[in-house]
């Protein structure tokens, strides 16, 4: 009877975590599938069709989280990322330090540094080391924040 007490224990314990482990898993896959969606999207500039210059700099447009995709941030000088409220971009997450990131804005061709944030920041899934130079359609990774480079 103690041995069957005992199996019973250990099933009780072990399920439930293949179950965390597997959503967890599962989780994950769809984050890469939701980068490798944005990723693979064609820039305006494979259409075909004639390359239109637009007037206006480079900007950040926010992708995730959702309730501010669409959102547009517009680089004039320099704009700091974080969880501060004292940020130009202040985000509420809890993988971004309260100074997590600058962008700035050297006449038209946009940069990014990390601040020495304890997540890091990455450009197109790459670690940022240094100040990294931004183009167009670049996905910049900040915390759980996905910010695409815009004009």
């Amino acid at each position: 009877m103690t041995n069957l007490f005992a199996t019973t224990n250990y099933a009780a314990i072990i399920r439930p975590l293949q179950v965390l482990v597997m959503v967890v898993a599962v989780l994950f896959l769809l984050r890469v599938l939701r980068v490798a969606q944005i990723q693979a999207r064609p820039t305006e500039d494979q259409g075909g069709g004639r390359r239109r210059r637009r007037r206006g700099g480079l900007a950040l447009e926010i992708l995730e989280p959702e309730e501010r995709s669409g959102e547009r941030v517009d680089v004039e000088g320099v704009v700091l990322i974080g969880r501060s409220p004292d940020c130009d971009l202040s985000v509420l997450d809890s993988y971004i330090s309260s100074r997590h990131a600058r962008v700035s804005n050297d006449d038209g061709d946009l940069t990014i540094e990390d601040l020495g944030s304890t997540n890091g920041t990455y450009v197109n899934q790459e670690p940022v080391q240094g100040r990294v130079h931004l183009a167009k359609g670049d996905i910049v990774q900040v915390g759980g924040v996905l910010l695409e480079v815009v004009r």
